[in-house]
């Protein structure tokens, strides 16, 4: 691939849309404002949620605890101490339930990041949405669903890489028919930034992983503009500011440019990038973690400059544990200060024209596509992977950055330099340990109170479709409804498909 460079006239709403994929952008109507959370018991996030949305957040978003990612219920000896610490424990049907009670599904977006366990998580979520007297096909949110980054950069992963491309391009078709409106894919950059990667390799490798998905779907029979449109991506807005408004910009040029040449996208939609943003955690400091609050600002500013579609803030206590109320709220608030006492929402691509930043966009981009040839030239990206280049090259930019902070190369304020004495001067969130034993009780109960044959007739037929060609997701969906739960879903296709092995540790 080769850089298409735009042309000098070009506007916001315009092929590539190195500029922005809409004409007025917020001019009309700002970013969603989304706040990534989830603790504890679906009761105890549920009350989160409805503060936030008290407080003027316009999106909710969704953080599960490892064991719901790693698709184990909350009392699998495994899940012991983990349930509830650093997402909300879901475990069947019930408890989505309990997530959303009194939340009309019908009238917010919710993204909800999980990958592994992602089909099933979307099937709770519309099953609770048709109980509330919902239109499936009107409902709006997006599940990240990317596991190729969980074996680059992350390892909440289950099944090997092939099975589960298989369960994603399921879930593609399936919900092209059933939730036409959802995003079914979030390909992340964030967590590939978070591992240690520069600006240039998040961008290369995120666009690899979706150059897979696109090459499975496809392969699977799929047209691509019956699912591009759908397609939405992940970024992390780091702490190099202006470098971030640029990889923003790169990112949309690359993306239309791929979708239009290589895969014939012909569906404007389809050629635009839609994505979210998360400021940084990995430049979050537990020393003095009110400085913490000016970091995210500062990289809020440039995903907003940069174009982004929504933008989660991370709260000041992040380096110290879950957030509070008040932290959650200033991170929020941080937002809407951009929002409506800036003025930088009043121009689509503010920035554009600028020496400095065209040149960052053009050296972002050519360095990306640099990365996806040589991807390409290896045989692609899950060929990359299991030779562990994408690992190694992620791994060796997060040492280079790390001798660079040692050597007093790269000032952290407050890390290797302009250190005060004492420790975290804000107060800190604590989960009761009491709700683990809670929420275990309520799985019992779960199973107690529902038909265990029905429920064991619909996880075979999960194995039989498993075995076979048939879409998954009706399977599971028929499942999740008896109340089966999440880790009995995932135990099916574990026993159908395996459990993939890093070769790192094999």
């Amino acid at each position: 691939m080769n850089p298409a460079r735009p042309n000098g006239s070009e506007k916001p709403g315009q092929f590539p849309y190195t500029r922005g994929i809409f004409p007025e952008m917020y001019r009309t109507r700002p970013w969603t404002m989304r706040q990534y959370a989830g603790f504890g018991t679906a009761e105890e996030s549920n009350r989160r949620y409805r503060y936030l949305i008290g407080q003027g957040t316009t999106g909710l978003s969704v953080a599960f605890d490892l064991p719901t990612q790693m698709g184990m219920d909350s009392d699998h000896p495994l899940a012991s101490g983990e349930v509830g610490r650093v997402g909300v424990a879901i475990s069947s049907l019930a408890d989505m339930e309990r997530l959303f009670a009194g939340i009309p599904l019908a009238e917010v977006s919710t993204s909800m990041t999980i990958n592994s366990t992602a089909s099933t998580l979307l099937a709770l979520y519309v099953l609770v949405a048709r109980q509330q007297g919902a239109d499936p096909h009107k409902l709006s949110g997006t599940v990240q669903n990317d596991i190729l980054k969980e074996y680059i950069a992350r390892g909440t992963y289950i099944y090997p890489t092939r099975p589960a491309m298989r369960i994603i391009t399921d879930l593609f078709a399936w919900a092209a028919r059933e939730v036409p409106e959802w995003n079914t894919i979030s390909i992340s950059g964030y967590h590939i930034r978070e591992a240690g990667s520069t600006a240039a390799q998040e961008l290369a490798f995120t666009f690899a992983n979706a150059i897979a998905y696109i090459e499975a779907a496809v392969s699977a029979g799929l047209a691509v503009d019956s699912f591009a449109p759908r397609l939405s991506f992940f970024f992390n807005a780091h702490s190099n500011f202006l470098e971030e408004i640029a990889k923003f910009r790169a990112a949309r040029r690359i993306y239309a440019n791929l979708m239009r040449d290589r895969f014939g996208a012909r569906e404007p939609r389809s050629l635009k990038l839609r994505f979210h943003t998360q400021t940084a955690g990995s430049t979050l400091t537990a020393q003095q973690p009110d400085v913490n609050i000016v970091r995210t600002t500062l990289e809020a500013l440039s995903a907003v400059l940069g174009g982004t579609q929504s933008l989660h803030t991370n709260s000041r206590d992040e380096a110290l544990g879950l957030p509070t109320e008040e932290s959650a709220r200033i991170a929020l608030r941080t937002q809407q200060v951009i929002a409506h006492e800036t003025g930088i929402v009043d121009e689509p691509d503010p920035l554009g024209g600028s020496y400095y930043i065209e040149a960052l966009t053009d050296r972002l981009e050519q360095e990306a596509l640099d990365y996806i040839n040589r991807i390409d030239a290896m045989g692609g990206t899950l060929r990359a992977i299991e030779r562990g280049y994408i690992q190694s090259e992620i791994q060796n930019a997060a040492y280079a950055f790390q001798t660079k902070v040692e050597r007093g190369e790269q000032i952290v304020v407050g890390v290797n330099k302009y250190q005060i004495d004492g420790g975290a001067r804000v107060p800190t969130f604590r989960i009761d340990p009491a709700l683990e034993q809670a929420q275990i009780a309520r799985l019992r109960d779960v199973r107690a109170s529902r038909s265990a044959g029905e429920v064991a007739r619909l996880l075979t037929g999960i194995q039989t479709a498993a075995r076979g060609t048939e879409n998954l997701m009706p399977h599971i969906l028929a499942a999740a409804e008896a109340y089966g739960t999440v880790g009995e879903i995932a135990d099916a296709l574990k026993s159908e498909f395996g459990e993939y092995k890093d070769a790192a540790f094999a």
